[in-house]
């Protein structure tokens, strides 16, 4: 059993989502996280244990590898791709209940923004991290953010922008949000986003990278 979350851990990690991905070129014609997970949940082990050590410290690893440069976006998004195909066979567990995630991610390109790699980046490595992603899309206005809010008063809001045009829309969202429930920790994040910027309109936390929200949301207790 332990061999198999090692070798899960190892296919999302390399980014090979099943026996016929010709990718990484060192695991061709090896089950993929697709088989791997499947095998693992026929051989008894307990969908929690599955996320707990092999998704989540795959993950882990691919973060700090693209934080400290040694990867690149392409492989990220392929480990993200392996983790996506792992996930689809847990999503009825997560859904039943029976596994336990640790909050909810509300995630949202702003308003008159369209750009969304950076924002699928982003949710593809928290939910790898163990967060339950409701991923808004592009263009979103405040009111869609804050309706996803209502039925999810917990959750943790993201809020990505690519252009300097959109930047308003980012500081008008975080406005709204925070005057309809100021106790809710928004995150924002995107190329001309900075620390500074969050800072001056009233945002929790500015994340420079997809490893920066996961360590963020790591660090909040959700009650």
């Amino acid at each position: 059993m332990e061999e198999l979350l090692v070798k899960l851990l190892e296919a999302v990690e390399l980014g090979k989502v099943d026996k016929k991905s010709p990718y990484p070129p060192q695991l061709k014609d090896q089950n993929g996280s697709n088989e791997l997970t499947i095998s693992a949940l026929e051989a008894g082990i307990g969908p929690q244990d599955i996320l707990e050590k092999a998704l989540i410290p795959a993950m882990g690893r691919v973060g700090k590898k693209f934080s400290e440069k040694q990867i690149y976006v392409p492989q990220m998004l392929m480990s993200a791709k392996a983790m996506g195909a792992s996930m689809i066979q847990l999503r009825p567990f997560i859904t039943s209940g029976a596994v336990r995630t640790k909050g909810t991610f509300i995630i949202g390109t702003v308003k008159g923004d369209l750009h969304d790699i950076g924002k699928n980046l982003v949710s593809m490595m928290v939910e790898g991290g163990g967060w339950s992603i409701i991923d808004l899309g592009v263009d979103v206005g405040s009111e869609r953010f804050l309706e996803a809010l209502e039925k999810n008063p917990e959750a943790v809001i993201g809020l990505s922008a690519l252009l300097t045009t959109t930047m308003e829309s980012m500081k008008k969202t975080v406005s709204d949000i925070k005057a309809r429930s100021l106790n809710t920790k928004i995150l924002v994040g995107g190329a001309p986003v900075t620390q500074d910027y969050c800072n001056k309109i009233g945002a929790d936390f500015y994340a420079p990278d997809p490893q920066g929200a996961v360590n963020y949301l790591n660090r909040v207790t959700i009650h």
